[in-house]
């Protein structure tokens, strides 16, 4: 219920709305495709190489990216569109202990630093998602990783920010607008299962 000091917004044109959504979509996924193939082939082959050799995938990021890490290790993990052996994925956003312990005692920006010193091993990926390719976090998350002899992926949009420093694939949505980055993050993280499933004959 609206309060006195609120005013009554404008009435929302629901079509046009949707419609001009829709375009931006349209138009980022159609520059996304123009670019992506040199950047997430070298991911993929990454994390093939890291999956045949016994290794494992981590996979992190802040709010909506914590959301696309947990949504993209749970596909490999159990299945994608069949059923087949899983695929070796962790993803270091699901641990409200781990995180909530990391916040108050070492500092919210060495949340994924100190779950990869813990759980990578040499020849694991790390995949480090951030739409604006500058979270603190996911940064130093990726840094460690490269100092203890794991391969690193990034998923980020724009220029790709300074992940474009620490990472061995970096794969970089041309837009500004955070939703539309989402958008094709999650499309990306699709083919990638896809891909991987076939590529380790899973399917």
């Amino acid at each position: 219920m609206l309060t006195k000091n609120q005013k009554s917004a404008s009435p929302v044109d629901v079509v046009l709305l949707l419609q001009q959504e829709l375009r931006e979509h349209r138009s980022t996924f159609e520059a996304t495709a123009l670019l992506l193939s040199e950047s997430f082939t070298q991911a993929l082959e990454l994390a093939e190489t890291c999956l045949r050799r016994g290794g494992k995938l981590l996979l992190f990021g802040n709010g909506g990216s914590a959301a696309d890490a947990q949504h993209i290790a749970a596909e490999l993990i159990i299945r994608y569109k069949s059923d087949r052996a899983a695929i070796s994925a962790i993803a270091l956003t699901t641990d409200s202990s781990a995180l909530t312990a990391c916040g108050n005692d070492l500092g919210f920006e060495a949340l994924f630093e100190r779950q990869i010193e813990g759980l990578g091993r040499p020849g694991d990926v790390a995949i480090g998602i951030s739409t604006s390719g500058n979270s603190a976090n996911v940064l130093r998350g990726l840094s460690r990783a490269r100092s203890l002899g794991l391969q690193t992926i990034g998923l980020t949009g724009g220029t790709g920010g300074k992940m474009r420093d620490c990472c061995d694939a970096l794969i970089a949505v041309p837009s500004p607008v955070t939703a539309r980055i989402q958008e094709m993050h999650i499309m990306i993280g699709h083919v990638l299962c896809k891909a991987l499933e076939q590529r380790l004959g899973l399917v």
